[in-house]
């Protein structure tokens, strides 16, 4: 008899990613094809807001697939790209960082990190920290355009190697070169990690 699973419920996807484009036109092209990917399936946007960089391009995607865009800035990020033209259908001003991504991670259904900075890894580890811990029971990936994450995953396998990191946890990542692929894995992931793990770091 087969067995039909069942596809978890995802209609907003939180997305970090650069606010600068990169040095090659993958970067632009496959964050603007997720954008439109996540439209054409009926997923809204949470974003970091601000209308630069892949963080522009992946909004006027959004927008473009008539999907929904909800951007949430620090006032003081505001003040720097209020001049930029903006897609957002509602952009949130908070007051600080900590609150930006309070209001990010409690929007959404999943996250996905596209390439970017500091602030982009920082932002995708605090998730999955928060999901080993479990905070939260929501599918974190990574969208590994052009190989950008290679070296991240190479240290994450160091990690595990050398006994910081459990492998049930870096096995629920999820990481794909395509979009498409991709957000159907963040619906049918089965992330009952309680039952594999201790969470505990």
């Amino acid at each position: 008899m087969q067995t039909i699973k069942n596809l978890r419920k995802i209609e907003t996807i939180c997305v970090f990613c650069g606010s600068s484009e990169g040095k090659v036109s993958s970067y632009r092209e496959s964050t603007f094809n997720f954008g439109l990917a996540m439209a054409n399936n009926n997923l809204n946007l949470v974003y970091g807001g601000g209308g630069k960089g892949l963080m522009g391009i992946l909004a006027q995607a959004i927008k473009k697939g008539d999907g929904k865009v909800i951007g949430i800035i620090p006032t003081r990020i505001y003040e720097m790209v209020k001049h930029i033209k903006h897609d957002e259908d509602e952009l949130i001003i908070v007051d600080n960082m900590h609150q930006r991504k309070a209001d990010m991670y409690s929007r959404s259904d999943a996250f996905v990190a596209l390439p970017g900075g500091i602030g982009t890894i920082e932002e995708v580890m605090e998730a999955f920290t928060w999901l080993q811990l479990g905070y939260h029971d929501k599918p974190v990936a990574l969208y590994d355009i052009n190989g950008y994450f290679s070296s991240l995953i190479t240290f994450f396998d160091h990690m595990v190697d050398q006994g910081f990191l459990r492998k049930e946890l870096l096995d629920s990542l999820i990481i794909d070169d395509n979009e498409h692929r991709l957000i159907e894995r963040l619906k049918s992931i089965d992330l009952n990690i309680p039952a594999k793990i201790d969470r505990h770091p």
